[in-house]
């Protein structure tokens, strides 16, 4: 969503880069610059101009200290704006001590509202509670149908009337059905328009007077830019709005509404949709979008992503066989699948620090379908050649070209690979996260100054590591 946005970001952190201080007449120049590019990824042209203002007055006569550059200092500038455009945002859901909480959600046909709905009380499930949907669209064709499939899909249980046509009467009903059940939360999804228009708002308020919602989100598509502001503006109006989640936000767009929305409509982004699956909604975090935004990667949402793929007696188990340099190919391909996840390749690299920036500069190769080759190669190994690759000889090689439709060439690099990631992870088993990422750094600055990632040496890794082992032995004897 961001990258037109990031690589002038970059462009402009990079002209700041050997000018000995900040003045203003280095910053006036470049900003006009950036406010072009805000105007151009579809932000608000008030909120653009808000922010340019705020980071000239904060950036004329900032200090810059012997450590750091004159792009540092703007960077930190520069992403502090971007986290107060966005925010401050509470992105928990304040569930009610005397259940249920009543969540009602709102939005324009063609936004994701009921997929939404369904998201959300995936969500609540993650959460420990137990949700109801309740059907309350009865405008859009179908829209029982495709809540019932996805609460089906969820083991969510649906209220639906199909022979009243007065969302008033269906929300009240699933409220009650609601206690009865003793549910913990009831999703209302209730009926949009293709338009803002008086009969939509009568309604929308009409629901929300009668069943009293503890929260009511505005479901908007962040692919319609302007519009998206403006609806949020408009919606709040009328029903007063507890938060905004913003559906889309994988696609191929210009992002001016998430930087727009909080400023011009008052309303927090509460929860991000990146992804078509019910598992694919995310809590909005100003500081790590702004991360994203700046090519400074979001390494928390790759932490925890990677913890709720796997259970604590799991990630045990490979903390295990990481210590010991005894990860499989088995390992090696199961933990690729649970990181992945719905995600591409280049969205998980693009979360560590540094390493957008890096794709940026270097064409790296990275190809989901290439996952998908490796996953076919493993397969057509034996289950003792997948725990022991280093048996595989010219025979072996050639058998598991023809079974997963490679070149043996391909099958010799994979081993290859897996065997140096294999030392590599071995090494850092037993750092800190900071070290873990320090190693990660400068591994991606050496590929980067390398040229490409396959052509870094193996001896300019282990040397790379071996500095971080003996710095954590330095360390150990000074505390002792």
């Amino acid at each position: 969503m961001f990258e037109a946005l990031s690589d002038r970001f970059n462009t402009f952190f990079n002209r700041l880069r050997g000018r000995g201080r900040i003045t203003e007449a280095n910053i006036t120049e470049v900003m006009k610059e950036v406010r072009t590019a805000l105007l151009e990824a579809d932000v608000h042209v008030e909120v653009a101009d808000r922010f340019i203002e705020n980071v000239v007055t904060k950036a004329i006569g900032a200090e810059v200290m012997n450590t750091l550059h004159p792009e540092q200092v703007m960077v930190k500038i520069v992403h502090d704006e971007l986290v107060q455009l966005m925010g401050p945002v509470d992105s928990r859901i304040p569930f009610v001590s005397s259940p249920p909480t009543i969540i009602l959600m709102a939005g324009l046909q063609g936004s994701g509202k009921t997929t939404t709905c369904a998201k959300l009380a995936r969500y609540c499930q993650g959460k420990g509670k137990k949700p109801l949907l309740v059907a309350a669209d009865l405008k859009r064709p179908a829209a029982i149908d495709q809540l019932e499939i996805l609460g089906q899909q969820l083991g969510v249980p649906v209220h639906a009337e199909r022979d009243h046509q007065n969302p008033v009467r269906v929300c009240r009903n699933g409220v009650e059905q609601a206690r009865k059940i003793l549910a913990d939360v009831v999703i209302l999804d209730t009926a949009g328009r293709l338009a803002i228009d008086e009969e939509l708002m009568q309604e929308v308020a009409k629901v929300a007077q009668t069943v009293q919602p503890h929260q009511i989100y505005l479901v908007i598509d962040a692919m319609t830019g302007h519009d998206a502001v403006n609806t949020a503006k408009s919606f709040n109006e009328r029903l007063e709005l507890d938060g905004v989640i913003l559906t889309k936000f994988d696609s191929d767009t210009r992002g001016g509404a998430v930087l727009s929305v909080k400023q011009i409509s008052g309303k927090p982004i509460k929860f991000i949709g990146v992804g078509e699956k019910l598992d694919r909604l995310e809590e909005f975090h100003p500081d790590r979008i702004a991360g994203r935004i700046l090519g400074m990667g979001d390494i928390v949402s790759l932490v925890e992503k990677a913890q709720s793929a796997q259970s604590a007696a799991e990630a045990a188990e490979l903390q295990r066989k990481m210590e010991k340099g005894q990860l499989t190919l088995d390992d090696f391909i199961g933990q690729m699948d649970k990181m992945l996840k719905g995600s591409s390749m280049k969205e998980l690299l693009k979360m560590i620090p540094g390493m957008g920036r890096m794709m940026g500069e270097m064409d790296l190769g990275i190809d989901d379908a290439d996952i998908r080759r490796m996953r076919a190669i493993v397969e057509s190994m034996t289950p003792r050649e997948r725990k022991d690759p280093r048996i595989i000889d010219g025979s072996r090689r050639r058998r598991i070209a023809r079974g997963s439709g490679a070149a043996p060439d391909d099958v010799s690099g994979l081993v290859k690979q897996f065997l140096q990631a294999r030392d590599v992870t071995k090494a850092m088993a037993g750092m800190s996260m900071r070290d873990r990422m320090r190693s990660l750094t400068q591994f991606a600055n050496t590929a980067a100054a390398g040229g490409k990632i396959g052509k870094i040496k193996e001896s300019t890794t282990k040397k790379a590591f071996r500095h971080q082992r003996d710095r954590r032995k330095d360390r150990k004897r000074r505390s002792r």
